[in-house]
Order: structure tokens, then C-alpha cells, then sequence
């Protein structure tokens, strides 16, 4: 079993991960030996801080090893991927990749003997996905009937976090007036409608008023923020955005908590006051990433 996005499983078993994920968080003990013995190869193409610390840091408090792999250091940037794959598969208990290109990751899944997990492409972020919904469930006490408002761009945790959300019985709204088109899936979206839990808007205010959470991320991908070649719509992009940050005066209008899956571009998608405010929980919700990444690993390794 691979985990690539949340298409293969129901909400039953995405929930299942998210109470796994909490009982790691709060009983550590019962699980500290589980990986004696075993490795994880953590394969990042794209930058990255929370992805690369919580999954070598499960990897340890696990009893396992985490392996990096840089992939300008390696020859996955010389031969197909699938080879490298396939002699990788053999050496280690499970993969996390962290790659451009879903096509590519796929391509690993299918080459690998021992589960594959998507630490990110431009598609999809389950594994912060799962993060996010520990964060719901701690602070709500439950998932289902959970209201979120998500504020942003229209890009792959956006649709994690769609696709984790309806299949969980959190309302989700959509305040996206950009759709970031590589990470466009109609099979996803089509399946979101369907649930009668997302519902799609452009007025901010209306949208928060009622939010339990009000969930935003950066406006452009971190390996494009300070390219000079992707300045031009960059410009663009913050020129369209800038109603739409989340700051004091949004705060106004709402009692909800404030996330963000980081990294956080200060006075961008939100105002430094709001990431600091006594609502915000992003800091909490980083750090279930930890526990997202545990919960993922001893499922997919068959512990429990």
C-alpha cells in the first residue's frame, strides 16, 4: 500500500489515521520500538524543513533510521527513476518522496517493492493533510460538522486538505481566486462536490464569519519566491491576493482559529499580528506533522 494522495481510502480509514496520529502524540512509549531495525528513505527534490524534520524525526523515535537522499547528490537526476527505484526499494522498508512531479512519484510507486508516501508534489499533501485534521480534532473535538475556510491559492494542499475534509465530514469553503493549474485533478474536485461539504466563494467576510478554522498558505511555491525568472507573476499573484490576506481587521469578523502550513510569508497571505495572535494554532499544527508522519509509516508498515 502506497499512500500518493487519499483516493484509495475512506473516511473511515483517513479518520483512523488522524486518531493514530493523536494517540502516538499523547502515548510516545507504545510505539518507540516499533521500526527496530527498519529504514526510511526520505528523497527530496524540492526544498523543505517540516517534511524532512517529522519524518526523520518519526523514523527515530520510532527505533528506525531515516535515510536523506538529495537528489542532486544522487543519480536520480541522471537515470530513470523507475531503476533507481527499483534498487532503492531493496535496501530500505519504506519510501518518502518529495518531488515536482506527481507523474514521477507514481512512477516511483509502481517500480517500488515496499510502500511509497508523497512528502508533496504539485498535486497533492497528504501527509500535511493529516496534520492539519489532527489539528481540527484536537481543537474542535471532533472532525465531523467542523467548518473550514480555506484562503488562498487553489494548490495541491488546498486539495489535500479538500479531499481529507469532505471525506471526513468537515464542511470545507474555498476563498481561491487563483487556481495554481498544475494542480488541477476534475476527478478530485468532481468527487468533493458530490459530498455537499465544499462550497466555493469570493467574499471573504461572508465566508469567515461562521469558520471554526480559517486555513491560508503562501502564494507562490517556496522554490519559486525569490526566483527572479517567476518575479513577473509573483507581482501578479500578490497584486490579485492582497484582499484576500488574512490579517487584524478579517479577525474582526470571526472567532475562528487561524492555520497555515508553512513556510509563512509575513504580510503576504497574512499579517505578522494574526501569525502570533493568541488564535493562531499554527505552531501546534506544525508540529503534527510529527505525528502525522507516524501515524502514516506505522499504518502503511502494517503496525497497527
Amino acid at each position: 500500500m502506497h499512500l500518493l494522495d487519499f483516493k484509495a481510502l475512506n473516511g473511515k480509514q483517513v479518520a483512523e489515521l488522524v486518531e493514530k496520529g493523536i494517540e502516538v502524540k499523547h502515548y510516545p512509549e507504545r510505539f518507540q520500538s516499533s521500526f527496530d531495525g527498519k529504514s526510511c528513505a526520505l528523497i527530496f527534490q524540492k526544498t523543505s524543513t517540516r517534511t524532512r524534520v517529522s519524518f526523520e524525526v518519526a523514523m527515530t523515535q520510532l527505533g528506525g533510521h531515516g535515510l536523506f537522499i538529495d537528489w542532486r547528490t544522487t543519480n536520480f537526476g541522471l537515470s530513470d527513476i523507475r531503476d533507481e527505484t527499483r534498487y532503492l526499494s531493496r535496501n530500505v522498508d519504506v519510501i518518502m518522496a518529495r518531488l515536482l512531479k506527481n507523474a514521477d512519484l507514481v512512477a516511483m510507486a509502481g517500480s517500488s517493492r515496499v510502500p511509497v508516501i508523497n512528502g508533496c508534489d504539485e498535486k497533492y499533501h497528504p501527509s500535511q493533510a493529516i496534520a492539519d485534521l489532527i489539528t481540527i480534532r484536537e481543537k474542535k473535538g471532533k472532525l465531523q460538522g467542523a467548518n473550514v475556510v480555506y484562503v488562498g491559492i487553489h494548490n495541491n494542499t488546498c486539495n489535500s486538505l479538500l479531499e481529507g475534509c469532505t471525506k471526513t465530514g468537515v464542511k470545507i469553503t474555498t476563498v481561491t481566486p487563483i487556481f495554481n493549474e498544475p494542480s488541477r485533478d476534475e476527478e478530485l474536485l468532481d468527487v468533493a462536490r458530490k459530498t455537499g461539504l465544499w462550497e466555493q466563494t469570493l467574499n471573504l467576510k461572508k465566508a469567515v464569519k461562521d469558520a471554526d478554522f480559517i486555513y491560508t498558505d503562501t502564494w507562490v511555491d517556496m522554490e519559486f519566491f525569490t526566483d527572479p525568472h517567476f518575479a513577473k507573476e509573483k507581482d501578479k499573484r500578490v497584486k490579485e491576493m492582497m484582499p484576500f490576506q488574512i490579517n487584524v481587521e478579517l479577525m474582526k469578523n470571526t472567532k475562528a482559529l487561524v492555520m497555515h502550513d508553512m513556510p509563512i510569508h509575513r504580510g503576504y497571505e497574512i499579517s505578522g499580528e494574526v501569525v502570533d495572535g493568541d488564535r493562531s494554532v499554527i505552531f501546534e499544527q506544525s508540529e503534527n506533522r510529527l505525528y502525522s508522519a507516524k501515524a502514516i509509516m506505522l499504518k502503511l508498515l502494517g503496525k497497527y
